[in-house]
């Protein structure tokens, strides 16, 4: 891939409406869910008209060889050029796609506007419509569900310096540069470079680009955020010379290359840095996933850790033989044993998949939370955790009487009990958005956040609170100013100039 060629390319996918929102119009519904199945049949038939648009979407999205007429329709005066660049194969009246080149939409900022677009060149997606699923050992992966996740994690605040960690196609450094001044990528797959190399040029941003394993490239630098979808599946350190995937093994055994991040990060992080880490992690047989995650965490950075997911060990490895195209070879029950044992020999109970993230506070006490959370969350959730870094603060700073709080816009209060009641049995504090929380909550804290808007300081509620229900205001205080930190932490109030 020339990145000389990618200015001409810009210029022919916007002439073409090549953009996410119009490839959603276009597939529709059906279509556009059917290949986030990998399947392409639905998409072939709601593509046949010929306009530019749809046969950018049949070549690079159905992988499907279009007529050298069309082709040439849609991306004039560059098919031979293309070609030469090895991202087309002409052959006689027809050419196909030896590249993935997908639209989307840059992650949504801290303003929640979603009004940037990209396009991001990868190799071809493996197994469409049923079809062969091997790759090669250097694939460079394109936009998948965890690059999805991982760029709906990241804090979009303004930064002036960001890292994208084993970068593959160079999706998260593009997001990182839409709201980091500097933005480095790294990568030990030279396949990987050359093609975050060319995205940066077809989207028209300023990379770092650099070669090396994990933080060895930028040794001695920091960093405001690093952002990091790192080769963390876990299997053997041992694989058959020629066949260890860079894009999802590391080469280390279990879930040690996930640990060195955890523990290398924070020597990489700028005073109020952020560190986030989409993972997988090691369950052992009888010992909570939680005790031993928190052995990784750095002191002085406060930390969130949220478990999304559990896999047991048969379903997780049969997952990563699919995902290598093993499935149904000669050898998968040899290697489907021989992981399996594996892990019955390292005493594995389970896989966790979830989100790491480090903000480097420099505090004494810092707060670490490490939560198991399978539940519906609002995406993107980075607003949610950014929000849960600034409750840290708060609550570290101690609550006091004196302090304005504010209910949070979206948190809606539910009454259950029999109609008609005075009282109702049950009082629940529901929030609609990040982590859609839940917390039971007696009369005096459904009272409290109520009122909390911001104008009285959080002790003239209480005591207004108390006098109401014909309490002691002195004892309503004590009662309930540790209440008041636990809604602060747990994101139902916030600081009022938040």
């Amino acid at each position: 891939m020339d990145p000389r060629t990618a200015p001409a390319l810009r210029e022919a996918l916007v002439a073409a409406g090549f953009t996410h929102d119009r490839v959603a119009e276009v597939l529709g519904p059906r279509a556009h869910d059917a290949l986030s199945r990998n399947e392409t049949a639905p998409g072939r038939a709601r593509t046949r008209g010929g306009s530019p648009v749809e046969t950018l979407v049949r070549l690079f999205l159905l992988q499907s060889p279009v007529s050298s007429v069309d082709a040439e329709r849609a991306l004039p005066g560059l098919v031979d050029r293309l070609a030469v660049d090895g991202m087309l194969e002409r052959s006689v009246g027809e050419v196909a796609a030896r590249i993935d080149c997908r639209p989307c939409t840059v992650a949504r900022g801290a303003d929640g506007h979603d009004d940037e677009h990209l396009w991001v060149v990868s190799d071809p997606t493996p197994g469409l419509d049923g079809g062969p699923q091997r790759v090669g050992t250097d694939h460079v992966l394109g936009i998948s569900p965890a690059s999805t996740s991982l760029a709906q994690l990241t804090i979009r605040e303004p930064v002036g310096s960001a890292l994208d960690l084993g970068t593959g196609c160079g999706v998260q450094a593009l997001h990182l540069a839409q709201h980091a001044r500097r933005v480095v990528a790294t990568d030990v797959n030279a396949r990987a470079l050359a093609v975050t190399r060319f995205n940066a040029a077809l989207n028209q941003v300023e990379l770092d680009v650099r070669d090396g394993s994990f933080f060895e490239p930028v040794r001695g630098e920091r960093f405001d955020l690093i952002v990091t979808n790192p080769p963390f599946v876990i299997s053997p350190a041992r694989q058959r010379a020629g066949e260890r995937l860079v894009y999802r093994d590391s080469g280390l055994p279990g879930d040690r290359v996930v640990e060195d991040i955890v523990r290398t990060a924070p020597r990489h992080l700028n005073p109020g840095g952020w560190c986030q880490v989409l993972a997988n992690w090691v369950i052992e047989r009888d010992r909570p996933w939680d005790e031993r995650l928190a052995e990784w965490l750095p002191e002085r950075h406060d930390a969130l850790v949220v478990q999304r997911e559990v896999l047991d060990p048969a379903a997780y490895v049969e997952l990563w033989l699919k995902d290598a195209g093993r499935h149904g070879g000669p050898d998968y029950l040899e290697r489907y044993d021989t992981w399996l044992s594996w892990f019955d020999d390292q005493g594995v109970e389970g896989i966790g998949f979830g989100w790491i993230n480090l903000h480097a506070v420099d505090a004494d006490e810092p707060r670490t939370e490490l939560l198991s959370w399978p539940y519906d969350v609002e995406q993107p959730i980075a607003p949610a955790v950014h929000s849960w870094g600034r409750s840290a603060r708060t609550v570290a700073a101690g609550i006091s009487p004196d302090d304005h709080l504010a209910a949070r816009a979206d948190v809606v209060q539910e009454t259950r009990g029999p109609v008609g009641v005075e009282d109702p049995e049950t009082i629940v504090l529901r929030q609609q958005l990040g982590f859609r929380r839940a917390r039971t909550a007696d009369t005096v804290e459904a009272a409290l956040v109520g009122a909390c808007d911001g104008d009285l300081p959080v002790g003239a509620i209480l005591d207004a609170v108390a006098m109401l229900l014909e309490a002691d205001p002195v004892a309503t205080r004590a009662a309930y100013l540790p209440a008041v930190a636990e809604l602060v932490a747990e994101g139902f109030l916030q600081s009022a100039t938040s």
